[in-house]
């Protein structure tokens, strides 16, 4: 697991890192390959942005989210990747379930007789 964190047009603090890289690390559990995980939380304009990209195998995901509290941002771009997973993850589930024989597909057994 890798987490890179960026800091633009403000002050980088110890607190708002070490809430960030714990947030962002708690999502491995939901992906079986290692992650990384790219960081950048902004101050445009008195909003503060916090926009997180994940990658694990295959999979990129990415989250951007405004508002006037930075952890709340963070709190908020985690919950859209968490919803992103488990809908990807969702879709990958039924694909695979669907490997097997379709009734479409099956070919049909003749009478014996």
């Amino acid at each position: 697991m890798n987490i890179t964190i960026t800091f633009r047009h403000l002050e980088a603090t110890d607190s708002i890192k070490a809430y960030a890289s714990d947030k962002a690390s708690k999502l491995q559990k939901f992906l079986k390959q290692p992650m990384t995980v790219k960081v950048t939380l902004s101050l445009e304009k008195h909003e503060h942005v916090a926009e997180i990209q994940l990658s694990s195998g295959s999979e990129h995901l990415e989250a951007k989210e405004a508002s006037s509290d930075m952890y709340a941002s963070i709190d908020r771009c985690i919950d859209k990747l968490e919803r992103q997973i488990n809908s990807s993850k969702g879709a990958h589930e039924s694909k695979r379930r669907r490997g097997g024989d379709t009734v479409r597909g099956a070919v049909p057994e003749e009478p014996e007789g």
